[in-house]
Order: structure tokens, then C-alpha cells, then sequence
């Protein structure tokens, strides 16, 4: 008896498939700028389903990709004057590599997405071409027991899936290498340094307010004359951890990210009385507080970067964070008896 999955088994079926452009357009391009600085970034997605590109029919290629649209448009753009489908599978908007991660772009989901829109009646053959990042959450073997279809894991830059194609899905070594280049980690920077602006601000708002304690209580006008230094090498810290940690990350000492920023917060700290005449306790108060700050904050770019694995992100978390806390909390109680301690210049 003929399996259901045996190519002279094959009956097209008539499904309403829409077409998408290769071009993107202005919206797109909005859309992708917004998602740089973390607008609506949670909510960025396109409807799982099946698409097609061009013209394809039956012997035509099957990418499958995420349904987070930065990655559906990083691929649909390199595929001008190709004809194929596009399977979409529902990763809950996250990006291809996140979600092989998390378990969102997995065996499970391909699989359901596989036999949802019933891609054995679509297709005659029994490929289907899964981006590189998603090796980590896809088990190939189980796909194929259970759909009949056969995984060929991509490159990794959409951008050589033309060759990788054409050149009978083989992927060069270089297709393989997955580079960090300074410009790529320049393009994440905007959105980190949003990630944590209400708590920045928070923070800024703190300090401001405390640097009128006076023996007296409390002075405004002191408060004007010496809020404003806490306000600069703290906000120094900040972005010393997000945008220095990022852009020197690979010459930055350390192989922990939580210690790289570590790094930055001590360098901007000692940096700021270079410009500023403040008492020891109160530089103390800000190095713990500068520290824990650009600690954090470079610890958060671990799930951007190619240098750590999911097990490593979860064992650094697991020692950094407490560390980082203790710090902040240090800082403010140093910061706060700095403004009862007769002054002390360094």
C-alpha cells in the first residue's frame, strides 16, 4: 500500500496562498526603524501561514522562517527574482536564533506547521530549508519520521540563500561563519539603550533629590548646586555599559559580560573626577553605584551576541545579579551618608 507521503501520491490541492514582495516598502522600512529603538517591538509579527514569492508550483523551494517580521523581511528581501513558498511558523514574534532557543522555533512547531497547511500537497518534493540559527531547537531526523520531509539547514546570512540554492544547497564555510562584526553591534545599541530608560530615570530622579541632605535637612538650593554630578556619572555609567561595552566588546577584559561592564563603570568613574572635585564618599558611593549600573546593563546584551550560549547567559545571571544588587544598594547608602560626612576631596 503506497505511503500517503510517496510522490505518486501526490494531488495538488487549490489553497488561497498569498504573494509577498521582495521589495520592502516605506512602512517596512518605518517598521524596521522603530524596532531599532524598541517600539513595539513585542507585537512586530506577521500571520504564520504559507506565502509564496514570485511564481512557484510544485517542484518550487520551501524556506521556512519566524514570524517576527524584522527576520521575515530580512529574508523576503533577498529573494527578488526567486520563485518559492515561504512557511511561517508561529514563534510567538521572536527573532530565528531566540526562538530555537527558547524552544519556540523547534521540532514541535515545524512539524505542526508542516502538517497544518498540508505542505505534502503543495510541494512534489520533500525539502524544506530552515535558517542556520535554528540547528539548536530543531531536531532534523524527528521532522522527517514525522512529515516525510527532509531538513536542509541554510546559511546563515539570508543574504546567501540565492547561492546557497543555486549552488545545489551547499553552504561555503563562509556561509556558515557567524561574524559580529562592530557594525552589527552598533545597530543594537538603540534599543538596549531604551531597554531600561524608566529605571535610568528613576534612578536620576533619586540621586537629584538626595544630593540636597544636608545636617541641616534638607537644602534646595544645595540640591541645585551639587545634584547635577551624580546625575552625569551616573548616566556616564549607563551608557559606558550599552554603547563602549558594545562597541569594544571583543578588547574589553573579561570573558563575562557582567565583568566588561564591571570594566566600563570603574573607567567612567574615575574618568568623571577628571572633571569634578568630589569628596571620597561620595566617589565610592557612585563607583558602587556606576558599577552595578554598567554591569547590568552589559550583562543585558548577552542575548544579542554570538559570544554566549543559553547556559552560559543563566550561570552568569545566577552570580552577577545578586552581586549587581548589593552594589546599587551600597551606592545609595554610601551616596546618602556622603551628604552628612564633612567633604573630603580627592
Amino acid at each position: 500500500m503506497a505511503s500517503p507521503l510517496n510522490f505518486q501520491s501526490f494531488k495538488p490541492v487549490a489553497l488561497s496562498v498569498p504573494t509577498i514582495s521582495a521589495k520592502l516598502n516605506f512602512s517596512d522600512l518605518m517598521g524596521a526603524f522603530k524596532m531599532r529603538l524598541g517600539i513595539g517591538r513585542d507585537h512586530y509579527t506577521v500571520t504564520p501561514g504559507l506565502y509564496k514569492v514570485g511564481n512557484p508550483d510544485s517542484h518550487s523551494d520551501v524556506l521556512v522562517s519566524a514570524n517576527y517580521k524584522l527576520s521575515f523581511d530580512m529574508l523576503r528581501k533577498n529573494l527578488e527574482s526567486l520563485n518559492l513558498w515561504i512557511l511561517v511558523i508561529d514563534t510567538k514574534g521572536i527573532n530565528v536564533w531566540c526562538a530555537a532557543g527558547k524552544g519556540t522555533f523547534g521540532t514541535e512547531t515545524v512539524v505542526k506547521s508542516v502538517k497544518k497547511w498540508s505542505l505534502e500537497h503543495i510541494v512534489e518534493h520533500r525539502n524544506i530549508i530552515l535558517p542556520q540559527l535554528s540547528a539548536s531547537g530543531v531536531a532534523g531526523y524527528k521532522v522527517k519520521e514525522q512529515t516525510g520531509f527532509r531538513v536542509l539547514f541554510g546559511p546563515v546570512e539570508a543574504r546567501d540563500i540565492k547561492s546557497f540554492i543555486e549552488a545545489g544547497y551547499k553552504a561555503t564555510p563562509e556561509m556558515r561563519k557567524i561574524t559580529f562584526p562592530i557594525k552589527e553591534r552598533a545597530k543594537l545599541i538603540p534599543v538596549d539603550f531604551l531597554y531600561a530608560k524608566y529605571k535610568l530615570l528613576l534612578i536620576l530622579f533619586v540621586l537629584f533629590f538626595f544630593s540636597g541632605l544636608d545636617k541641616t535637612g534638607f537644602l534646595f538650593s544645595k540640591m541645585l548646586e551639587t545634584g547635577l554630578f551624580p546625575l552625569v556619572s551616573v548616566l556616564s555609567a549607563y551608557i559606558a555599559g550599552i554603547v563602549l561595552a558594545t562597541l569594544f566588546l571583543p578588547w574589553t577584559p573579561f570573558r563575562a559580560f557582567a565583568l566588561k561592564g564591571a570594566f566600563w563603570g570603574l573607567v567612567v568613574t574615575f574618568a568623571n573626577t577628571l572633571f569634578w572635585n568630589v569628596s571620597i564618599m561620595e566617589f565610592l558611593s557612585l563607583g558602587f553605584l556606576n558599577v552595578s549600573i554598567a554591569s547590568f546593563m552589559t550583562m543585558n546584551f548577552t542575548g544579542s551576541s554570538t559570544y554566549t550560549s543559553l547556559s552560559g547567559v543563566q550561570k552568569e545571571m545566577k552570580w552577577a545579579l545578586p552581586i549587581q544588587l548589593i552594589f546599587a544598594c551600597i551606592g545609595f547608602i554610601l551616596f546618602i551618608l556622603s551628604k552628612f560626612i564633612g567633604p573630603c576631596n580627592i
